[in-house]
């Protein structure tokens, strides 16, 4: 019987681009410096086959997000981007007003790229600014300036993207609160549609890392970041962006749904090196290697294994996962959801720990909705793992 469109269930596809201009020295996350079209090409037809290879499990899905990021997908000659794009179309039904993200760096966009991809379905980009101040975006070694962001902006603007988001960071080195509102005051009067504002943590294994004593003076203290935190929050809402998640804040009706789903505990798939999904009740990811990546979806050789890991997700993890996820809204978690879920009563199991939290004025409990204020939301790491009695429940990256 065949299936009928109304009973497909909804999905979020995710795609990883593991390649960058320049690395920047604060960055963890899985990308190089390539300068081989042949090796890109390489990877992207190891993308491709890896979709077609879903095609059949994914069948009575439509996604309605898709979100390429990296990296710098923007990173690739143009012709892999537009293959990629349309591998995703080709392979995955796509509901028809789906929202279609990719990453782009002020650095490395053209305007003929962006009308092409504005033709192809792609209607959302997220820029990388991150400080509106050159001596700060030296310090993160940024290869874009200012001035690189505002021609790219207003190219987008001109190719009919109407749906930008800008990415900013804080606690960066030389930055002040007030050098950071000078920021966010520039951004807002150009005005993109969703602002996500990251707070810079020093990762092991990153240049920032290894250096840090030599950057350490440079960088604001505890108190000075919390500062930034809450007067950025009150700014942004000044201008018409509301905050709807710890790092993320939008204009009415540009909230990014894809990000949502990670925060709801939807599915999700993933391709390329790294990618993560939780699909079919399972949470599986990819190896981290390029080379294994594209010889085992390419070759199939059984002896090269791409998955990293795999688990069947219990309920008492499910529980943990949407409570973290959850509270990282300001909509918070509301408990007749959770017992819908869960069957269990969320005040029964955390209320006695959460109120230490509520009347240091970190959370707010009303009419049965548990959120966290935004002096709560800039110490949430020490919340959530003493809540879920985690020693270290980890980083969760997302697309903004």
């Amino acid at each position: 019987m065949q299936t009928n469109s109304f009973d497909k269930k909804r999905l979020g596809i995710y795609i990883h681009v593991p390649f960058c201009k320049s690395k920047c020295a604060y960055c963890d996350f899985n990308s190089s410096v390539c300068q081989s079209a042949e090796r890109m090409t390489a990877y992207v037809d190891a993308l491709v086959a890896h979709m077609e290879s879903y095609r059949a499990a994914a069948q009575n899905y439509e996604p309605n997000t898709v979100f390429i990021g990296g990296g710098t997908p923007t990173a690739l000659p143009p012709e892999e981007l537009f293959r990629i794009v349309k591998a995703v179309k080709h392979n995955f039904k796509l509901t028809k007003n789906a929202e279609f993200t990719i990453e782009a760096n002020p650095a490395t966009v053209s305007y003929a790229t962006l009308v092409k991809l504005r033709r192809m379905g792609v209607n959302r980009l997220s820029m990388g600014l991150q400080s509106a101040h050159e001596n700060e975006l030296q310090a993160l070694s940024r290869t874009h300036t200012r001035k690189d962001f505002a021609r790219s902006f207003k190219m987008a603007r001109d190719a009919k993207f109407d749906n930008i988001n800008v990415d900013l960071m804080f606690g960066i080195p030389y930055q002040t609160t007030d050098s950071l509102l000078h920021t966010i005051r520039y951004l807002t009067r150009v005005q993109p549609d969703h602002i996500s504002l990251y707070d810079l943590k020093i990762e092991p294994g990153t240049p920032f890392y290894r250096n840090y004593s030599e950057i350490a003076p440079y960088l604001p203290d505890d108190d000075t970041e919390a500062d930034m935190y809450i007067s950025a929050i009150e700014m942004l809402r000044n201008c018409g962006y509301l905050q709807y998640e710890i790092s993320n804040f939008a204009r009415p009706g540009h909230m990014c749904a894809h990000n949502l789903k990670y925060w709801n505990c939807d599915e999700y798939l993933g391709f390329g090196v790294s990618a993560h999904s939780y699909f079919n009740g399972s949470r599986f990811s990819f190896t981290a290697d390029v080379d294994r990546y594209m010889q085992g979806v390419t070759v199939k050789d059984s002896r090269v294994r791409i998955t990293d890991e795999c688990d069947i997700v219990e309920e008492r993890e499910r529980m943990g996962e949407y409570i973290m996820l959850r509270l990282r809204l300001t909509a918070g978690l509301d408990e007749r959801e959770f017992f819908h879920r869960f069957g269990l009563s969320f005040e029964t199991l955390y209320a006695e720990k959460c109120q230490k939290f509520i009347q240091n004025g970190f959370m707010t409990a009303k009419k049965g909705v548990y959120a966290l204020t935004p002096s709560g939301m800039f110490i949430s790491n020490y919340i959530l793992s003493d809540l879920l009695e985690f020693e270290d429940f980890g980083r969760i990256y997302f697309g903004s």
